[in-house]
Formats: structure tokens, C-alpha cells, sequence
């Protein structure tokens, strides 16, 4: 089967490093029992989000993220201040991409590939985001699930996805992300998928595998680049 020449990628974790961003605020915020919280947010965050596509009421990703800090706050007997928020917010913005993306995604765009950017963060805060980071110049579209007010891993941002990049479905493009739930809703939809197996990630068993891994972003993107030539 030819290899899509569409690739999607997943910001959050799989593009930039929340850990170097976002560690130093959950240190301020919980202190010595800051260990483990940084996952512990983003996994609330993520169910919170899941709850809301599953019962199909709608609400933007980072009111899921500021629900979970809180949450974390309270099971932890923490008071989380808006201004603990602001540092937050402010942290998400500003993290950097991992050190081997810059790479990753020239190599892919002097391949040939078409790239675009699908995230669950509202439009303004994913446009800052690739823009401190440094990576605009290599997508052709930066795109937010919030412009359509469904999240992923439903089917409809990665319909909304293809659409946008003139497709005549998911089928012909590739999610790269290094969340399981991400490659799963983009197979399901009926995309191809690579999983960015980051120290911090993990497949589900339950979830079919897809035909491209990688340790990092570099060895997807090498990976991709070796099958098309293969095919």
C-alpha cells in the first residue's frame, strides 16, 4: 500500500517537551510532593476531555486542563491560585520542542511530505505555541479540533483534519502523536498512525498496533521516509 504523503502531527508531548516546561510550576505548586504530578494533571486533563466527547457536551481543552490542576489540588490538599493557573497556561505556551523535532521535520519536509499540525488546544494558544517553539515553517496547516468543538480521538477532527488538507478522507493521510488514544481515534477513523514511544508513553494492548514506532520523533520520521521508499 502507497504511503501517505499527508502527515498529521499531535502537539502536546509529542512536538514539545512538557516535562522541561511545565515540571518547574508543579514543583512551585505541590512542593515535595511534586513527583508524578506533571502525568497525574495531563492523565485528568485527558479523562476529563474524554468525559465530555463520550457524553457529547462540548468544552474547549484548556477549561479540561484548568479543572484538572484543580481537582489535583484537591486530592493532594493543595490550593491551587489563579495565579498558579497563569503560571501554567503561560508554561504551556512557551515549552520547547523536544531536541531531535527540529530534525524530524526537516527531514520529512525535504522528503516531499505535506505537513499539518491537529491539536485538542484552542487555535490562538496551538498558533503561540509553534511559534515559540519554532516550528511554524513546516506546516502547511496548524489546526485545532476547538474549530469544529469536537475533540480527539473522535472520528471528526480527523475527518476535519483531511478536509483541510484537500483529502478525500483520513485514509490518505498518517497521525503521528506519541499518545496511544491519538493513533487509535486517527486508525478508527481510518488513517494511518505513528507512535512517538517516549519514555513517558505506553501502548494499550487493546488498541491494534499501528505499523510505525519510533523512540523518538527522528526514528519515526526516518522510519516513514524508509517505507515509502519501500513500497
Amino acid at each position: 500500500m502507497t504511503e501517505p504523503e499527508v502527515l498529521i502531527f499531535d502537539v502536546n508531548e509529542t512536538l514539545l517537551d512538557f516535562a522541561a516546561a511545565l515540571e518547574p510550576i508543579f514543583k512551585r505548586i505541590f512542593g515535595v510532593k511534586a513527583e508524578g504530578k506533571r502525568q497525574a494533571w495531563f492523565g485528568m486533563a485527558v479523562h476529563s476531555a474524554f468525559t465530555a466527547i463520550i457524553t457529547k457536551k462540548y468544552c474547549p481543552f484548556g477549561a479540561h486542563a484548568m479543572s484538572a490542576i484543580t481537582m489535583l489540588g484537591q486530592q493532594n490538599g493543595v490550593t491551587v491560585s489563579d495565579e498558579d493557573k497563569e503560571a501554567l497556561k503561560e508554561a504551556i505556551h512557551l515549552a520547547p520542542p523536544h531536541p531531535e523535532v527540529d530534525e524530524a521535520l526537516a527531514l520529512l519536509k525535504d522528503a516531499g511530505f505535506r505537513l499539518a499540525a491537529l491539536t485538542n488546544n484552542a487555535q490562538n494558544v496551538v498558533d503561540m505555541q509553534l511559534k515559540n517553539a519554532g516550528l511554524t515553517q513546516y506546516f502547511e496547516k496548524i489546526l485545532s479540533a476547538d474549530t469544529i468543538k469536537v475533540l480527539k480521538p473522535a472520528p471528526e477532527p480527523y475527518e476535519f483534519a483531511a478536509k483541510e488538507m484537500g483529502l478525500s478522507g483520513p485514509a490518505e493521510m498518517r497521525m503521528v502523536a506519541a499518545h496511544c488514544w491519538d493513533c487509535a481515534g486517527a486508525m478508527r477513523a481510518g488513517a494511518k498512525a505513528a507512535f512517538v514511544d517516549r519514555p513517558s508513553a505506553a501502548w494499550d494492548p487493546l488498541v491494534e498496533r499501528t505499523d510505525v514506532v519510533g523512540s523518538d520523533l527522528l526514528e519515526v520520521a526516518k522510519a516513514i521516509v524508509a517505507k515509502r521508499k519501500s513500497t
